[in-house]
C-alpha cells in the first residue's frame, strides 16, 4: 500500500503548499508562513511510518483490468476528504480532484528513486499565464483552440527529472585548411593557395550535463529550456513537491548517457574546430573523443506545462519555473491563413483599381 504525504498547518489544520515567491511552505487559510527547514524533521519522521491502511477493493465479475494496465494504476485514498486518487505508475506528486488539497505519493519517491536535489519554483502560475499569453500574442492565424482562455487554466506546475553527467574528455582533430592569396601587376592576375593540415588536442572538463529522465516529454523541449541554475538548487524535501506535479524517471541513468554523451561529443567537436582561426576555408578531416563520465546525479527540475491536441498532434509549451524562459511551436490554421490572405488580396486589388480609376478620370 503507497504512503500519502500532507503537510498540515500547525495553526489551523489546513493544508499547506510550498509558495515560490517566498520560498516558504504557506498556509492559504491564516497564511502562516513556515522555514523549509522546520520541516526536516517531520519529513524524516514520515520516512519511518509504516501504512495502516487497506486500501484492497474488489473486483467486479467483468470490466477488470488487463495485467499490464493493472502494473501501471495506483489506487489513493486522500486523508483529508477520503476521495480516491488513481494515477499512473510515475506520478510522485498531484492534488486531490475532489478538495484540491496537495498530496505527496512518498512511496514514489522511496529508496533508489529518491532525488539528490531540487531547484524549487521561483515563478508561480500566474507568471506562467502570462508568459504563454504574450507568447501568444498577435498570432491571427492560430487555431481558436489555441486562443480558448480555458486553456490557460490548464497550465500545471511539474518537477521534471533530470539525470545530471560529469565528464571528462580527451579530444584530438584533424583538419584540411586553405588560405588564398590574389594580387595583380600590370599584366597579370595571381592566385596563390596554400594547404595545411592542422592537428588539434584537448582536455575538457564538463560538470552537470542534463537530460531529462522521463519518457513522457520532447528531449528538444527540454534541452530548449535550458539552462537551469543549479546554484539554487537544494537538498530534496517532499515538502517541496506539495502543490506541484512531480514524475519520477522512467528512464534509467544508463538509457540517458547516451544522450549525455552525444551532447558532449557535440560540443566537444565545436569547441575544438573553434580553435582553427585564420584561414580562408577549413574541412574537418577526423576527430577521435575519449569520455569518462562520473557518477549521475538525479535531480528535480521546475517547469510549467500546458499540453494543447489539435488535428490529432499534441501541441506542448513549456515554461522554466527558475528563469522564466518560454517555448513552445505553434499551429497555422490553414482555414484562417487562406480567409485572411483572400481579404489581403482583394483590399489591395480594390485600392489598385480606386487607384487606376481615379488616375483616369483626372
Amino acid at each position: 500500500m503507497a504512503e500519502i504525504i500532507e503537510y498540515k498547518c500547525p495553526n489551523c489544520s489546513g493544508a499547506i503548499s510550498f509558495d515560490s515567491s517566498i520560498q516558504k511552505m504557506k498556509c492559504p487559510y491564516c497564511e502562516s508562513e513556515l522555514e523549509m527547514d522546520s520541516l526536516k524533521k517531520l519529513d524524516q519522521a514520515l520516512t519511518e511510518l509504516q501504512a495502516s491502511e487497506d486500501l484492497s477493493w474488489e473486483k467486479g465479475a467483468s470490466d477488470q483490468w488487463q495485467q499490464e494496465e493493472a502494473e501501471e494504476m495506483r489506487v489513493y485514498a486522500c486523508q483529508s476528504c477520503g476521495g480516491q486518487l488513481m494515477t499512473d505508475a510515475t506520478t510522485a506528486a498531484t492534488s486531490c480532484p475532489y478538495c484540491d488539497n496537495p498530496v505527496v505519493l512518498k512511496e514514489r519517491l522511496a529508496g533508489d528513486l529518491k532525488p539528490h536535489a531540487v531547484i524549487p519554483f521561483k515563478l508561480d502560475k500566474e507568471a506562467a499565464k502570462a508568459a504563454l499569453n504574450n507568447h501568444l500574442l498577435g498570432k491571427r492565424l492560430l487555431p481558436k483552440v489555441f486562443k480558448d482562455q480555458n486553456h490557460i487554466d490548464e497550465v500545471k506546475g511539474i518537477y521534471v527529472p533530470f539525470w545530471l553527467f560529469d565528464a571528462d574528455v580527451a579530444a584530438d582533430g584533424k583538419y584540411a585548411a586553405t588560405m588564398v592569396r590574389t594580387w595583380s601587376d600590370a599584366n597579370y592576375h595571381y592566385t596563390e593557395t596554400n594547404h595545411y593540415s592542422l592537428l588539434r588536442s584537448a582536455t575538457m572538463a564538463y560538470e552537470r550535463v542534463p537530460v531529462d529522465g522521463s519518457s513522457k516529454l520532447d528531449d528538444r523541449l527540454m534541452q530548449s529550456l535550458e539552462p537551469f541554475d543549479y546554484k539554487e538548487a537544494v537538498d530534496f524535501q517532499t515538502a517541496y513537491l506539495a502543490g506541484y506535479l512531480a514524475d519520477r524517471y522512467d528512464q534509467s541513468a544508463d538509457i540517458s548517457l547516451e544522450q549525455a554523451n552525444q551532447r558532449i561529443r557535440q560540443s566537444t567537436e565545436k569547441r575544438l574546430a573553434n580553435t582553427v582561426q585564420g584561414y580562408g576555408s577549413v574541412q574537418r578531416q577526423d576527430a577521435s573523443i575519449r569520455l569518462k563520465n562520473g557518477q549521475p546525479t538525479y535531480v528535480l527540475y521546475p517547469v510549467w506545462l500546458l499540453n494543447t491536441s489539435w488535428n490529432g498532434r499534441k501541441y506542448t509549451f513549456a515554461m522554466n519555473g527558475q528563469t522564466g524562459k518560454f517555448v513552445g511551436d505553434l499551429p497555422l490554421d490553414r482555414r484562417a491563413y487562406w480567409t485572411y490572405f483572400l481579404s489581403i488580396a482583394l483590399a489591395t486589388s480594390l485600392l489598385v483599381y480606386g487607384l487606376v480609376w481615379l488616375v483616369y478620370w483626372l
